[in-house]
């Protein structure tokens, strides 16, 4: 099986029939060099040395499968050249609830969870050893139209949000209990869980939701990427943040092999290649942390559970 018909497979299985199409138009610039064009090699069955043991990394969908495979695909591919004796495969999941499935059978070896899922896979044979940086930028944002007559929270009075899914902390727990300590509880306007970053996005740029929440670096890219659409839109308010994303391993991940992985991760930003696989995340570096570094992130849940969480009950 060549790398583009293991490729085809696996994007069939991930996003279904209908885009196929993309995804062949994508194979067909395969040959070309730029960062756009970045397919993985991505099979049902590892394309690996036999001797080697193969280990799963999982990361939580902030991308369509597609766009993840080209953030998180180079990266994979440098730990596959520089730890020895190990093979690793990106996998990728539809949503944020077939993740945490995956996340909490312990199906993953290595994982990137917000911190949310983070806590909750403690108890599920994980532990932390490490985190993306830039703790500022994990924020929520709630963004509007800028033709929008939305001016002040209580105009969400009755009115659609669009989240990308009820367990993303930065772009749903965190505005909800922004919109809650402001004034708007969770029963006072009309939460929609449209699937991906993206997706909230957008709905609020076609108007089909008067506000859509999301976080800091799916905003950027959509700026990047959709300069004419990001243009109709505005961030209206901001919450408070917290810390990033984690990197945790299962328990039964054999600790040279983590040692090599860490010490890879944790030095991306001192090479070229490295501050480039960093630069597609968006993120200044990778660093060391234990399960004490999310304390405060188990404070915000109980404290969300109590305030916001309950009134869904």
């Amino acid at each position: 099986m060549n790398r583009y018909s293991a490729y085809f497979q696996q994007a069939r299985r991930l996003i279904g029939y209908a885009l196929l199409p993309a995804c062949l138009l994508l194979l067909g610039g395969c040959e070309q060099a730029d960062e756009a064009s970045y397919q993985p090699q991505y099979a049902d069955r590892p394309l690996q040395a036999e001797f080697k043991a193969n280990y799963i990394l999982g990361v939580l969908p902030v991308h369509n499968p597609v766009r993840l495979f080209e953030v998180y695909g180079p990266l994979v591919d440098l730990l596959n050249t520089l730890v020895e004796d190990a093979h690793f495969t990106l996998e990728a999941s539809r949503n944020y609830e077939e993740f945490e499935k995956k996340l909490y059978a312990g199906h993953f070896d290595l994982a990137l969870p917000n911190p949310y899922q983070t806590i909750n896979a403690l108890k599920h044979g994980y532990r932390v050893f490490g985190k993306m940086a830039d703790d500022e930028n994990f924020y929520g944002i709630i963004l509007v139209r800028k033709d929008s007559t939305i001016r002040a929270i209580a105009d969400l009075k009755d009115k659609a949000i669009s989240f990308p899914a009820a367990t993303a902390l930065a772009a749903t727990m965190l505005p909800q209990q922004f919109l809650h300590d402001h004034g708007l509880p969770i029963t006072a306007y009309q939460s929609r869980y449209v699937g991906s970053q993206e997706s909230s996005i957008i709905n609020v740029y076609l108007g089909n939701t008067a506000a859509g929440a999301t976080w800091s670096p799916p905003w950027r890219a959509f700026e990047k990427d959709h300069p004419e659409q990001a243009a109709q839109l505005t961030v209206r308010w901001r919450t408070q943040s917290l810390p990033n994303n984690s990197l945790i391993a299962h328990d039964d991940f054999p600790q040279a092999i983590l040692k090599q992985v860490a010490d890879r991760l944790f030095n991306l930003q001192n090479s070229k290649q490295g501050k480039e696989i960093l630069a597609r995340i968006p993120l200044s570096h990778f660093e060391a942390a234990t399960e004490k570094t999310y304390i405060p992130v188990r404070k915000f849940i109980a404290h969300f559970d109590k305030t916001v969480r309950h009134l869904q009950e």
